[in-house]
């Protein structure tokens, strides 16, 4: 047989030289597209479904501890600019709007920069009247259900320090926190766990009217937290928070870890993982 007889033409050659850059270049395309599609559906889902958010601080222990990681639903109170990536103003007011409910812990831009989110429980409404006496909250002239309760003991760590020396202890020869801890019952029933770490200014205030369109938010570590009983100042207190500053509510806690990982050291991802607080709801 001709050996020629196998070898393509050069019309075939040219054919099939001209088509490879052209399915090269779909190829590209497709994955162009593909990437543009995945980064507009996570945009979407952390913006309108859910979002993660990390607890930096223990201003609300002890529900919320320093290292905690947890997701959000976004859908919760509504939508506003502050719902979407970089609080892109694409979102006139808010809208599908709902109000919390006391007792509820929500995730919101602090005032007065709007800039940085916070997380605090919800305790006045709009009309309420809010004063403190005695580390007592009082809502609407009346007293708020406060009990003791058994100590909270955290064990110290790298994302945990004990706020005095008064409260650090050693039990089963570990060093611990151990702090006061009441139990609330607010108007509506909803119960939860606040420390009290004893008398300090911020235990008696004025009474407030919360304004129309906002917020009386609190820690659930009374003293160790900058919430509404301080005027709104960069770094410092909140104020009274506009409902249209709230990005979402807690929901569950997806991770948790004392902060004793190493990367060098993949053991410790394991030691240092608060297992027991993963999957807690709110």
């Amino acid at each position: 047989m001709d050996a020629s007889m196998d070898q393509p033409s050069p019309e075939k050659l040219a054919e099939s030289g001209a088509r490879a850059p052209a399915t090269k270049e779909k190829k590209e395309d497709n994955f162009f597209v593909f990437l543009l599609k995945l980064v507009a559906i996570v945009v979407i889902f952390r913006s309108f479904v859910f979002a993660p958010f990390t607890i930096p601080s223990e201003s609300m222990l002890p529900r919320l501890v320093n290292g905690d990681y947890l997701l959000a639903s976004k859908w919760s109170y509504g939508f506003s600019k502050y719902s979407l990536p970089f609080s892109v103003p694409l979102i006139p007011g808010r809208v599908f709007a709902s109000q919390p409910e006391r007792g509820d812990i929500a995730i919101f831009k602090a005032p007065p920069l709007n800039d940085v989110d916070y997380i605090k429980r919800v305790i006045g409404l709009p009309g309420d009247q809010v004063q403190m006496i005695g580390g007592v909250v009082y809502l609407n002239g009346k007293p708020v259900k406060k009990e003791k309760i058994a100590d909270f003991v955290l064990p110290q760590s790298p994302n945990t320090d004990c706020t005095a020396a008064a409260f650090e202890s050693v039990e089963d020869g570990t060093p611990v926190c151990r702090y006061p801890r009441f139990r609330e019952t607010l108007p509506n029933g909803r119960s939860y766990d606040v420390l009290d770490l004893g008398q300090t200014p911020q235990d008696d205030t004025e009474p407030v009217i919360v304004p129309k369109g906002h917020l009386f938010m609190m820690g659930d570590n009374r003293d160790n937290s900058q919430d509404s009983r301080f005027p709104a100042i960069p770094g410092g207190g909140i104020g009274m928070v506009p409902e249209e500053n709230l990005v979402g509510k807690a929901g569950i806690v997806m991770w948790s870890t004392d902060g004793g990982a190493e990367w060098i050291k993949p053991w410790t991802w394991f030691t240092a993982a608060r297992w027991g607080r993963i999957g807690g709801t709110f």
